[in-house]
């Protein structure tokens, strides 16, 4: 089944269940509230609204972030980190945000208020990539890290598996470089080679090789039939995505957050609806 048809599958299963709940912080902006009135009419999540704050979020970052209770409350003020408190305090079970705010003030909330999972230290983001041909992978961090240093990027490795493995079944990583092996030397291909070594992940390996199995065995690095593809820098990723999009048809679905406790996605500012819809369904479904 493909992944986006999987997705809304188990989103409508997670409602039957009561488990999609998701708060959407900008429910006043009209993509997002036409989207969320979409998804409550064909029974893929139960949108909420931003509760009143209450003593309940004040003690997740009271509890969890040690904050004094006066600055707890003013925090609560702001939108994103009401909204991820509720996702903390039990009340929804993933946030969907971004539509009209700065990834680096959902990435914070969520941070501070629904905090990292255990054993990760880098939130870091991926996009769903589905291809023309039938292809679906992750393509990570294409948003988020700008130049990760080796244990960031085995960090995206590790969260980038754990999310493939979650919507496509099996996940199959490669960290990418401009060299493969020993081909190569640099200051990049150090930190591909130290986060491969880190984690058993194949790396540093070309695109080609990390693709295409005929060339994968020429070169003799791994088996060539990568799904998730982790990028040295923040240019490759996105400019990555981006040409696969404009010169391949790509669908590009996300950026989806990974690394924290509980499902978090940051949409694009020039999100669509359907893109919202898409978005949201795939967050729910790896809750």
């Amino acid at each position: 089944m493909p992944v986006l048809e999987n997705a809304f599958s188990l989103t409508r299963e997670r409602m039957r269940e009561g488990r999609a709940r998701v708060v959407f912080p900008e429910i006043d902006e009209p993509r997002v509230a036409e989207a969320a009135e979409r998804m409550r009419e064909q029974g893929l999540c139960e949108p909420l609204a931003l509760a009143e704050p209450s003593d309940a979020h004040v003690a997740v970052l009271v509890e969890a972030r040690g904050m004094k209770e006066g600055i707890a409350r003013r925090m609560l003020a702001k939108p994103l980190y009401l909204g991820a408190a509720m996702v903390a305090a039990g009340e929804a079970d993933a946030m969907v945000a971004g539509a009209d705010s700065p990834t680096k003030r959902v990435i914070e909330a969520a941070g501070i208020a629904i905090g990292l999972s255990e054993g990760v230290r880098t939130p870091s983001s991926f996009f769903l990539m589905v291809f023309p041909d039938g292809r679906e992978m992750v393509f990570a961090d294409c948003a988020l890290n700008v130049l990760p240093d080796a244990d960031e990027l085995a960090d995206i490795a590790k969260s980038s598996e754990a999310s493939a493995r979650a919507l496509l079944g099996s996940a199959r990583v490669a960290l990418l470089s401009y060299s493969t092996g020993t081909s190569g030397a640099g200051e990049s291909v150090d930190r591909v080679r130290a986060a491969a070594e880190a984690t058993g992940f194949t790396g540093p390996v070309q695109a080609d090789a990390a693709l295409n199995p005929r060339i994968a065995e020429k070169k003799g690095v791994g088996a060539g039939d990568a799904n998730v593809l982790v990028f040295p820098s923040l240019d490759a990723g996105n400019i990555a995505y981006k040409l696969c999009q404009e010169l391949g048809g790509a669908q590009a679905v996300g950026p989806f957050l990974q690394g924290f406790r509980r499902p978090v996605c940051d949409l694009s500012r020039g999100a669509t609806v359907d893109d919202i819809v898409a978005a949201t369904a795939v967050t729910v479904s790896m809750g």
